[in-house]
């Protein structure tokens, strides 16, 4: 008999790591996460944020734990996928969602911060899933480990500035850039570990009000972007808990190697 669709989103008994996750649409995720039964670790560079956050899904009846680290470095990304992994046994769902931006005319664009973004953007996002997969996914998916493994989950958090260029104003070519290369870091890993039963996908988050984007809203006006959205809105605190729990679960066990914009019409629209 098939599973009810309350079965196939229920995540009890899974681990999820979520980066970025003490503040906006990381801690969005990780609390969608919790909520649908997972054990959730958070992670980012701010020890106090993290503990402020850790407490608040607490108060919500959320099994929640924090590790501090800059996943721009290797050695804090590896430290914290081996803490992850010793303190939950294994990780059966990884959020990538660190992440930083930079706003400069492309021919005014420092390199230094050119690299910055990459190596959080990209390269981090590769560290950490290589670390995961290897240390815990494969081998499960090969046999090492109790039995009933459903597979391992990756989410990668790109950007609707991953599908093309900004409006005029918004100069962020690095972050464009990195987001393009998660889009199809995505596609290209999804293939690679489709045989390990792990699905890797993309969430495109449209404009959200964020630490991140407080400099984008303000310079080109939270009323004027809403408007170019179809549905006439900028994302909200919530917007993101469907599709994030869609992949992580078991209901979308048969996704892998995609994109998803969560925008509200923004990249439906063409012409300007």
């Amino acid at each position: 008999m098939t599973r009810s669709i309350q079965q196939l989103f229920d995540l009890r008994g899974k681990t999820a790591l979520v980066t970025g996750g003490s503040r906006g649409l990381g801690l969005q995720m990780a609390q969608a996460l919790g909520e649908a039964g997972a054990r959730v670790m958070l992670s980012a560079r701010k020890a106090g944020d993290l503990e402020e956050s850790a407490a608040v899904l607490k108060a919500a009846g959320i099994d929640v734990d924090w590790i501090a680290a800059n996943c721009a470095s290797e050695a804090d990304t590896r430290a914290l996928a081996d803490e992850t992994l010793r303190r939950f046994g294994q990780v059966d769902i990884l959020v990538n969602n660190a992440g930083a931006a930079w706003g400069a005319p492309a021919e005014e664009h420092p390199v230094e911060a050119w690299d910055k973004v990459m190596n959080l953007n990209v390269r981090g996002y590769f560290v950490l899933s290589q670390h995961i997969a290897k240390a815990s996914m494969i081998p499960r998916a090969r046999g090492e480990g109790p039995a009933g493994y459903t597979g391992g989950r990756i989410i990668n958090v790109a950007s609707i500035a991953g599908l093309g260029g900004n409006p005029r104003g918004m100069n962020t070519i690095a972050y464009n850039t990195s987001k393009g290369a998660v889009i199809n870091f995505t596609r290209a890993l999804a293939c690679e570990w489709g045989p390990h039963q792990i699905t890797v996908n993309a969430i495109c988050p449209g404009f959200f009000p964020s630490r991140m984007t407080v400099g984008t809203l303000k310079a080109l006006g939270e009323d004027r972007l809403a408007a170019h959205a179809p549905l006439g809105r900028l994302g909200d605190d919530e917007d993101l808990k469907g599709l994030c729990v869609l992949y992580a679960s078991s209901a979308g066990k048969h996704i892998t190697g995609q994109w998803l914009a969560v925008d509200g019409g923004v990249s439906a629209v063409t012409g300007g």
